[in-house]
């Protein structure tokens, strides 16, 4: 693959994964508007990997709290905050596995890869997470994060897979509709990430090991040391900006983005 085209799949997936625009849709706009060839699955999952990797950097000491969480699940103590961490985030990762495999076995998945539908649910989702951002709630924080909210957060997040939603951003207007402050809201989407993007990049990891070579080892390899800065500096930018910033300036760009798309698709 070339070089230019590598960094730039790796540069637009680090940072529009974590922010809420949609990572899978500006990389199925990528060679549907530019006539570039399709990256393939190799390095789908390579920089997917390097995003994995920067939201687990930047999350660590959450991340050590889940993991202590999962052992005390594991030894029966349900009842600490790291195991309740623990067990919200294997609640929320359920629907979207269900809902994944569901979409890959009967091929829809693929049929929803299309510029039309990429516009519709940039712009639509785009408004929703405006309206949730304006109109919610702000009494609740990470510390009211249980099973129920989780299990309503991973249905927000399987909504996801239709392209151009953006995982991120569902999740986020899940949890301001929820009462969720803006900052809290977006950790917790984050965190939910990280089981998500685990599970996709097993799933896509598995189809491709058989097929890969020495050379797409290698292209992925870069793709996922560049996912990886342009994830950890997009990430650190926007939970900063939160604190005094609302959402408004990402819905301004997918509401242009999603009418431009539109316009293209049916002009």
């Amino acid at each position: 693959m070339p070089m230019l085209q590598l960094i730039l799949l790796a540069l637009i997936q680090g940072i529009t994964e974590f922010l809420p625009i949609s990572s899978s849709g500006h990389l199925i706009l990528l060679p549907n508007l530019t006539g570039m060839a399709d990256q393939g699955q190799a390095i789908d999952v390579a920089v997917h990997v390097g995003t994995l990797a920067a939201v687990v950097l930047y999350f660590w000491a959450d991340v050590k709290v889940a993991l202590a969480g999962t052992v005390d699940l594991i030894v029966g103590r349900r009842q600490t905050p790291a195991a309740r961490l623990a067990l919200g985030l294997a609640i929320a990762t359920i629907p979207v596995v269900i809902a994944g495999l569901a979409m890959k076995l009967t091929g829809l998945d693929e049929a929803l890869r299309s510029i039309a539908v990429i516009g519709w649910t940039m712009l639509g989702f785009g408004i929703v997470l405006w309206w949730a951002d304006q109109k919610g709630a702000t009494h609740k924080t990470e510390a009211d994060w249980g099973p129920i909210e989780a299990l309503k957060m991973g249905l927000w997040q399987a909504v996801a897979l239709i392209p151009g939603t953006s995982r991120s951003g569902i999740c986020i207007t899940g949890a301001r509709f929820m009462g969720y402050n803006r900052h809290d809201a977006a950790k917790i989407s984050m965190l939910m990430s990280i089981p998500t993007i685990l599970a996709s990049g097993v799933l896509l990891g598995a189809e491709v090991a058989s097929e890969a070579d020495a050379q797409v080892a290698i292209d992925g390899l870069i793709g996922a040391v560049f996912a990886f800065a342009a994830a950890l500096g997009a990430l650190a930018l926007m939970m900063r900006l939160l604190r005094s910033v609302s959402f408004s300036p990402y819905v301004i760009y997918r509401v242009i983005l999603g009418a431009g798309l539109l316009w293209y698709a049916y002009a």
